[in-house]
């Protein structure tokens, strides 16, 4: 069931990019790999992200159908299930390539409404 708090969940999404980005701020792919616990925060975040975006629902798609809202939610589960495959160095692109242009986009979109709104 879609989220009746849209611009809540976008919000999530946003925070948890911005902690990604914090995380990892300074680092390159071999400083990364170095850092167990910047792996773990990186992963609990983008799972948190994955989350929200299941929980926006199809929204998601119609506010920002430029993005790949299958693949954000399904990371989640592959964070969960396939824990075992997932490389630390696909998590390093998905946060270094793919989150800086969703974040662009989501903020784009929150910047029209004030952060206390919570539906379109």
């Amino acid at each position: 069931m879609p989220s009746e708090r849209p611009l809540v969940r976008l919000r999530d999404i946003r925070d948890n990019i911005e902690r990604i980005q914090d995380h990892i701020r300074g680092l390159d792919l071999s400083g990364f790999l170095a850092s167990t616990i910047t792996i773990d925060a990186v992963e609990r975040c983008l799972s948190r992200i994955s989350e929200a975006a299941t929980k926006i629902g199809p929204v998601a798609e119609e506010i920002l159908p430029e993005h790949d809202w299958r693949g954000i939610r399904g990371i989640g589960n592959r964070l969960r299930h396939e824990y075992d495959v997932i490389t630390d160095p696909a998590n390093w692109a998905i946060a270094t390539q793919r989150l800086p242009e969703l974040h662009e986009a989501i903020s784009a979109v929150l910047e029209r409404y004030p952060d206390d709104q919570e539906d379109f």
